[in-house]
This record gives structure tokens, C-alpha cells and sequence, in this order.
């Protein structure tokens, strides 16, 4: 049995650059910054930033393009993966990345690093009050090239942040 699985909590480094493939398939690629605190030998306190470079595919890529931004903090959820190439000067080059599968956005509503477009109106009788923080599925299906797309899959009204 093997396992490749990565869950990370932080803040995004940049603003997500999204893209379409020639395929028409979105992705967006952006990092995330995590910290590690520890005290040394001294008890001197020390901290290290470790920075993920992270990818979303179709919808996920479209959500996180949409609402996140520089210093948004989430939860990412995904799987390690090495990518290689050869670089125009001959040097083989690598990239590890997070191919992401889940993300929960964690700022507050109305935070400083939250850009949302407009906030959730208040829970009505037909909209009940959301029960768990918004996760977001990649595995959700998407309409591509030649596909008729529904237009309801993203409200903002809907979105309980």
C-alpha cells in the first residue's frame, strides 16, 4: 500500500496565476508559505518559513483564483508531485509541487487578506446557516469545451464567507 498525501495550513506567498490549457482546462499555481518554530540547544527561540508551490486543476482552480489572494490563509489538501524538464541552457531542472485536491479558506469574514466580492446575506428560511467551513472539491465535475455548463455551480449568495 502506498501513500501520498500533503496537508498544509498557511499563507499564500502571491496572487494566483490562472491559466487555460489549449485543451481549455484551467490551473492556477501559486504558494503557500508554512512556519516552523522551535527553541535551539540555548532555548533561543528559532523559526524557519518553508514555501509550497501549489497547483489546482478545473474548478478548483477557478475557486482559488476567484477569492483567494497575497496572504489569504488556507488549509490545502493534495498530493506530492516531482515534475522535470530540461531547461533552455541544458541543465535538467525539478519542481516539487502540491497538486492540490481540497482547499478550505481560514481568514475571517470581512479580514484584511479576504478580497471576497460581496458578503453572504444572512440565512433565510430557505437558506439554512452553513454547518462546516466551505470545502472545496477538485473532484468536482466541470463543463468543458462543447459541455453545457450550468451557470448556478458558484453564487456568490451561496457562499457561506
Amino acid at each position: 500500500m502506498n501513500l501520498n498525501k500533503a496537508m498544509i495550513i498557511g499563507n499564500l506567498t502571491r496572487d494566483p496565476e490562472v491559466k487555460t490549457t489549449p485543451s481549455g482546462i484551467t490551473v492556477a499555481s501559486f504558494a503557500v508559505a508554512t512556519n516552523f518554530v522551535w527553541k535551539d540547544q540555548q532555548g533561543q527561540k528559532q523559526e524557519r518559513a518553508e514555501f509550497h508551490n501549489i497547483v489546482a486543476w478545473r474548478r478548483l482552480a477557478e475557486i482559488c483564483g476567484q477569492y483567494l489572494r497575497k496572504g489569504s490563509k488556507v488549509y490545502m489538501e493534495g498530493r506530492m508531485q516531482t515534475r522535470d524538464w530540461t531547461g533552455e541552457d541544458g541543465v535538467k531542472r525539478y519542481r516539487t509541487e502540491i497538486v492540490a485536491d481540497n482547499m478550505i479558506m481560514l481568514d475571517t469574514k470581512g479580514g484584511a487578506a479576504n478580497s471576497a466580492p460581496a458578503p453572504a446575506p444572512a440565512p433565510t428560511q430557505e437558506q439554512p446557516a452553513p454547518s462546516a467551513e466551505p470545502v472545496i472539491d477538485a473532484n468536482e465535475p466541470v463543463g468543458g469545451a462543447g459541455e453545457d455548463t450550468n451557470e448556478e455551480d458558484i453564487k456568490v449568495e451561496n457562499i457561506p464567507f
